[in-house]
C-alpha cells in the first residue's frame, strides 16, 4: 500500500501547473485554448506556466472545473510521481 502524500495548497498548485505545462506540451492543449475555456487571461496563464506567477483559490478552482479534473486527480499524479 503506497504512502499517502502529505498535500498542500501549495503542491497542489504545483501539481496542476504541471499537469497543464503537460498537456500544452503534448499539444492537448495550447495557452490560447486553455485562456478562452477558463476566462483567465493568456499572459498570466503563460506566466504561471513559466513559473513567473501562481493561481489564486478562484483560478485554480476554475481550471479544474473546465478540464474536469478533481482534486484527488492531482493527488493521484503526486502519489504516481514518488512511485
Amino acid at each position: 500500500m503506497p504512502a499517502t502524500t502529505h498535500v498542500t495548497f501549495e503542491r497542489l498548485q504545483l501539481q496542476l501547473i504541471q499537469h497543464l505545462r503537460d498537456r500544452v506540451q503534448s499539444g492537448e492543449l495550447t495557452e490560447r485554448s486553455l485562456a478562452r475555456i477558463t476566462g483567465i487571461s493568456q499572459p498570466h496563464l503563460h506566466n504561471v506556466l513559466k513559473g513567473k506567477r501562481l493561481l489564486s483559490f478562484p483560478k485554480l478552482d476554475r481550471i479544474l472545473s473546465h478540464l474536469e479534473l478533481d482534486i484527488k486527480d492531482l493527488i493521484e499524479e503526486l502519489d504516481d510521481r514518488k512511485e
